[in-house]
Parts: C-alpha cells; sequence; structure tokens
C-alpha cells in the first residue's frame, strides 16, 4: 500500500475517491502525499484531474505514481459496500470512512500536517472518522479538489484501482460490466440477472440504486 518515498516528509496528503456514480464494481478511495516542492513534476506526468484523462493514460500515470510517492489505496468491494450502506444508510460516512483510512495509513509512514480532500459532504464526517493521529492534522474539504495537485494524483490512484478491479469481476463472472449507472448498464444488469439470478447481483453492484428496482422488474 505505501511504497518507499524517493522525497523527504512534509507536503501534503490528497484525498479521492471513484466508482461513487458507477453501479458495477467497487468504491475506491485513494491518498497520495505530495512533498514540498514536487508539484512540478506531477504536472510533467501529466497528472490532473482523471476525468480529463483516458483510461489508458490514467493506468500509465497511476504506476508512476505509486513506484515513487507515499500512497494508500482503500477498496470496498460490492458485497463489502451493500453490507456497509445497509448498516450505515448513508454514503458520505462510508466515504469518511474510507477518506480517514488512506490519511491514517499514509501518516503511519510519513510526517504531515495538512491534508486535502475533494469535498463530498459535511468535513465532520472525515474528521470524527480520523483516529488519534489523523485528528492532528489540518483538514481541508473543497469543492473541485482535483485543483489540487496532490488529490488529482489520488483521483487517478483511485480511478485506475477501480478500473482494474471492474475488469477482473467482469471477467469472474464472464461478462463485460460497464462503467456509469446510464442505459447500457442497465442492460447489462439485466443480462447479468438473466444469466446469473438476482441474489448474485449484490456481488458486482450498488444495489441501492435504483437502477436495481428497474433491472429486476426488466429481468423478472
Amino acid at each position: 500500500m505505501n511504497q518507499p518515498s524517493l522525497f523527504p516528509a512534509g507536503g501534503h496528503i490528497g484525498t479521492d475517491e471513484s466508482g461513487k456514480g458507477d453501479y458495477f464494481g467497487p468504491l475506491v478511495v485513494a491518498g497520495f502525499h505530495l512533498p514540498e516542492g514536487q508539484g512540478g513534476v506531477l504536472l510533467e506526468l501529466g497528472v490532473r484531474d482523471s476525468k480529463l484523462i483516458s483510461d489508458n493514460r490514467c493506468r500509465d500515470i497511476a504506476e508512476a505514481l505509486k513506484a515513487g510517492y507515499r500512497h494508500a489505496v482503500i477498496v470496498i468491494g460490492p458485497e463489502k459496500y451493500n453490507e456497509l450502506h445497509a448498516r450505515m444508510r448513508n454514503l458520505n460516512k462510508m466515504l469518511a470512512w474510507g477518506h480517514a483510512r488512506a490519511i491514517e495509513n499514509i501518516l503511519a509512514a510519513v510526517p504531515c500536517e495538512r491534508v486535502v480532500t475533494d469535498q463530498f459532504g459535511d468535513e465532520r464526517f472525515v474528521r470524527e472518522a480520523l483516529l488519534a493521529q489523523g485528528r492532528t492534522v489540518e483538514l481541508i474539504q473543497r469543492p473541485r479538489g482535483e485543483e489540487d495537485p496532490a488529490v488529482a494524483a489520488a483521483s487517478i490512484l483511485a480511478r485506475a484501482e477501480f478500473l482494474k478491479r471492474l475488469q477482473f469481476l467482469g471477467r469472474e463472472w464472464g461478462m463485460d460490466l460497464p462503467k456509469g449507472a446510464g442505459p447500457p448498464v442497465e442492460a447489462a444488469a439485466v443480462r447479468f440477472v438473466r444469466t446469473h439470478g438476482r441474489d448474485a447481483l449484490g456481488r458486482v453492484a450498488k444495489t441501492h440504486f435504483k437502477t436495481t428496482g428497474r433491472v429486476l422488474r426488466e429481468s423478472a
């Protein structure tokens, strides 16, 4: 999870997530430690908001980031996601838990006093999810967090991991599982249920989405 860093401590941590709006696949939260003065290096690598980068380029940049910087990736697979959502009944609290774990995992390896996260809910959720060490940092939640280079790097790490896990899940079940939550996704979900049964849907999809009701009605 954390790789040896080529750069000194200091700087700040950025966190972001991927898969939140995707019906199939996991929820992934990533954290990235950006040492002081390394923002230019990230620009040279092509780091920016992962939504503006192709899938293949995202994977390539993620490998470069993982090789040289401290990072953490938290993966909540569909089954665990559905279990947590049923218990918490609040996606933002689940996201806060993932962001907090990513932050704590990096802080365990490198001293840092500032954390920037993409804003997704009440800052208290993340603050309350942090353990003792994490509660000492300055926590900044901001809209369009990917404008911060550390958050942009975290978004790339999270998306690359999401893409990998979604591909593996599709191979495991022998069918294509598209990204997103539009008509192609619903059509794939209907095919999935007709092939594997409705009880298996929770092993590949986030079943609290309204998509589930439509899929089950159409596949009946």
